[in-house]
């Protein structure tokens, strides 16, 4: 993607929230517009582009970008994107097994004595065979998880915490795509942003079944969201940092030329649901990753720094892996 995009970032301040568009090495705050859940819900209710609004509504503010994404700035990122009023309105989602290295890590998690294709595998090639129908057609269904609500949004530079109850916490790169739904009820995509939808791979493992509450863990998205790139394929760099040692990194591949599935059959199993386009819902959906280090056997440690960057998406998304220190704590359930 050679290309030139359209990125912007969110940010907080003891004084409020602001959004800025990125141009390096510059942020240029926008005005009147304090997310991009409200820039672009200003765009579907006036029917102008979302770009033309932006230029709109430029200021003569600058922020130094650097400063910003090192954490040495008042100003902080926020996740790319979410909903500024409720993040119970903000659906966290993916789609999996879209990627055939995903597909075969998996199949190495579960597979048998008798070496058959696992119900990965089978997953997967069905999304090879079916996934990419005509213009106007369904094609197959995609394997779907949920992983939250907005609460579970970080941002870059924030820590992703492997929860006292959890078996393992590990890195997933990919790209998500964003949405609003409209007052009427239709989806809109905002843009796409790079993130780490950060899962229990261990748990995953024990048994396919657990992959639903394996699933249940915050994850980061941003730094940047990207308005106007298309799908049709990126490549990235994923690694993982111990004690300032890079002790793994994987070259990685997305988009369409390198999936299963187009983006409109995911798209369509993801809002097919009626409880999928409540009217301004906002909504972080993962495309599936390519690579992670779970698959060559790497366990992650306290302190360990994640970072996932996509070529033409913006500054790489780097976070560091927490472990809880509590020990799991029973929760007791009142009755009325």
């Amino acid at each position: 993607m050679e290309m030139e995009t359209t990125c912007l970032v969110q940010l907080a301040h003891s004084a409020g929230r602001r959004i800025a568009l990125v141009r390096e090495p510059d942020l240029i705050f926008i005005n009147d517009f304090k997310s991009v859940y409200q820039l672009a819900l200003t765009a579907i209710e006036t029917g102008k582009p979302i770009k033309e609004i932006i230029n709109a509504h430029l200021s003569n503010d600058i922020l130094d970008y650097s400063a910003v994404y090192e954490g040495l700035h008042d100003w902080k990122l926020l996740p790319s994107f979410d909903h500024p009023e409720n993040p119970l309105c903000c659906m966290v989602s993916g789609t999996g097994l879209t990627h055939k290295n995903s597909a075969l890590n998996r199949q190495m998690m579960h597979q048998s004595a008798d070496e058959k294709p696992t119900d990965s595998m089978q997953m997967y090639q069905w999304g090879l065979d079916g996934g990419n129908p005509a213009v106007g057609k369904i094609g197959v269904q995609p394997e779907w998880f949920y992983k939250g609500n907005g609460t579970m949004l970080k941002a870059h530079g924030e820590t992703l915490e492997v929860p006292s109850y959890a078996k393992d916490g590990g890195e997933e790169p990919e790209i998500a795509g964003l949405y609003i739904i409209d007052k009427n009820g239709n989806p809109y995509r905002v843009g796409f942003t790079t993130g780490n939808e950060f899962s229990d791979h261990v748990m995953e493992k024990m048994n396919y079944l657990y992959l639903a509450p394996s699933k249940l863990r915050q994850s980061a998205i941003g730094p940047e969201l990207v308005i106007d790139t298309d799908f049709s394929g990126f490549t990235g760099q994923v690694s993982i940092t111990r004690n300032e040692e890079t002790i793994w990194q994987s070259a990685i591949k997305s988009g369409e030329a390198n999936m299963a599935h187009n983006l409109a059959n995911l798209e369509y199993h993801h809002f097919k649901y009626a409880g999928h386009r409540v009217p301004l819902q906002a909504h972080v959906h993962y495309f599936g990753a390519d690579a992670f280090s779970f698959g060559n056997k790497i366990l992650l440690h306290d302190g360990d720094m994640m970072s996932v960057q996509w070529d033409g998406m913006g500054r790489a998304l780097q976070n560091r892996l927490k472990i809880a220190g509590e020990e799991e704590k029973l929760i007791v359930i009142n009755a009325l």
